[in-house]
């Protein structure tokens, strides 16, 4: 293959990836994907799955494509599918579109797919190419990832902090920690999770909706309330505005009266343990059962602690205001008994660091080492 064809191979998969991602928060628990279907140096399809249950990126591209998908190559951002879920095989489709070539961006960790579909194109005798741009396809898709392997949701935790670590004053005041750039980020971000998760301080006292104000249609997420003690009144705000459903998790013991005036107001109220604090392991256990795959993490600094110690935050988005508020009581936006050595902090991968306005935004992924958490949250 010439460099020439190399070039082009990229060009046409980077196109792919770029119409995968404009669906990112639209396909529920079901991966991002894009398709691109070109022949002799012509693009003559394009396809992106759009909604969970409807056609995937290959079929919308093939379709487009109609009789000259024959002898062309397909490009794809996740390996096509071979079994029959709420849509059809597409390696069946690509096969029975006669294409003579399939470059595929990576492998689907689904363990009904797992090299199945590739497969089943080499028997058909499609040449198939594996790993152009696979981990662009692989981040893309890491909500997913985990989800489909573990049956876990995947918790982005976001938050915002002044130099000085604090994400709110003495008083509780936090509106409003970063600027208006880092505030409108958080809303695509909302889009693109499943559920948003906070404590039952934060739902007190902020009273926030939690819902995705974009200028397009958006799909609002499941708004979520760790509550062992039930005191997210019946009149919150998320409740009263019922955009998307609420689920409170809290703990076989809590107050009966609370419970039945919780779900009277529409919530869905779940028991994760029968201790005085909620099991969050088990929380997202049982979230995952409801296939939310993803959920972003709002939380105060108690919450995002117990998250922390028990290894179930998979990445940190952290906007740091350039102010100082000070306030010993100030709280931090991770608040939990914390190690005796400073050898023993969870550190953090891939940092990526940028300028979002006025405010430094932080990404990373913790690594979490092999010793036994135990915690939970009121």
């Amino acid at each position: 293959m010439s460099t020439i064809d190399v070039l082009n191979d990229e060009s046409y998969m980077r196109l792919a990836l770029d119409m995968a991602s404009k669906a990112q928060g639209q396909t529920e628990i079901n991966p991002v994907v894009g398709c691109v279907i070109v022949r002799e140096g012509r693009i003559v399809g394009l396809g992106a799955h759009l909604r969970r249950g409807e056609g995937h990126a290959e079929v919308h591209a093939l379709r487009m494509a109609g009789e000259q998908a024959e002898g062309a190559t397909a490009y794809v951002t996740l390996e096509p599918c071979s079994h029959h879920g709420r849509t059809p095989p597409c390696c069946e489709r690509l096969i029975e579109a006669k294409v003579a070539r399939v470059v595929v961006a990576c492998t689907d960790p689904n363990p009904q797919v797992a090299g199945r579909g590739l497969s089943r194109l080499r028997e058909a005798g499609i040449a198939v190419e594996v790993g152009l741009l696979e981990e662009e396809s692989l981040r893309m898709n890491e909500m997913f990832n985990k989800f489909i392997v573990t049956r876990m949701p995947f918790v982005t935790m976001k938050s915002a902090m002044t130099l000085d670590g604090k994400l709110a004053a003495k008083s509780g005041d936090s509106r409003y920690v970063s600027g208006p750039r880092a505030r409108e980020m958080t809303h695509t971000l909302r889009h693109r999770h499943m559920g948003i998760m906070v404590g039952a301080e934060t739902a007190i006292v902020d009273d926030p909706e939690l819902s995705t104000r974009l200028s397009v249609p958006a799909v609002h997420p499941v708004r979520i309330v760790v509550d062992a003690k039930l005191r997210l009144p019946p009149e919150a705000r998320m409740l009263r505005e019922m955009i998307a459903p609420v689920i409170v998790l809290t703990v076989a013991g809590a107050d009966p009266g609370k419970r039945a005036a919780l779900k009277a107001a529409g919530a869905e109220v779940i028991d994760c343990g029968d201790g005085d604090r909620v099991d969050l392991a088990l929380a997202m256990r049982k979230l995952g059962e409801r296939e939310i795959g993803s959920i972003l993490l709002e939380g105060g600094g108690k919450l995002n602690g117990a998250m922390l110690e028990l290894g179930l935050i998979d990445k940190l988005l952290l906007f740091v205001a350039p102010k100082v508020i000070g306030g010993a009581g100030a709280p931090g936006v991770f608040q939990f008994e914390g190690f005796e050595k400073m050898a023993q902090a969870i550190p953090f991968r891939d940092v990526q660091v940028e300028r979002i306005g006025a405010d430094i935004f932080v990404s990373g992924y913790p690594e979490y080492g092999t010793g036994d958490r135990a915690g939970g949250a009121e």
